[in-house]
C-alpha cells in the first residue's frame, strides 16, 4: 500500500514555478508509477486543500560528461496541480 508521501515526493519551487503560483498552479515531483487520481488524493491529503486538476508529464534526463564518461540523469515524474479558486498552499 502506498502512503501520499510515496506518491509526493517533493515540490519543486523554482523560477517558473513560482511565477506560476498567482495562478494557483503548484509543482511536484512524484512517483513514476503514480497516476492522476493518486497525485490529487496525496496531495490533498497532505496539504489540506481541494485539488481541481493535474496535468503530468515525464521529464527526460540530460546527457551529463564526467571526464571521458558520458552518462545522463535519471528521467523523473511532474505533476502540475491546480488548486480550486481561494486554495493556496504556504511555502516557507
Amino acid at each position: 500500500m502506498k502512503t501520499c508521501y510515496d506518491i509526493v515526493k517533493t515540490m519543486v519551487i523554482t523560477e517558473k514555478g513560482a511565477s506560476q503560483t498567482d495562478d494557483r498552479k503548484y509543482f511536484f515531483h512524484v512517483a513514476d508509477t503514480a497516476n492522476k487520481i493518486e497525485i490529487k488524493s496525496a496531495v490533498e491529503e497532505i496539504y489540506k486543500v481541494k485539488v481541481q486538476d493535474v496535468n503530468t508529464s515525464i521529464v527526460r534526463g540530460k546527457l551529463k560528461r564526467v571526464r571521458r564518461e558520458q552518462g545522463s540523469t535519471s528521467p523523473w515524474k511532474k505533476a502540475i496541480v491546480t488548486l480550486k479558486a481561494g486554495e493556496k498552499i504556504e511555502v516557507a
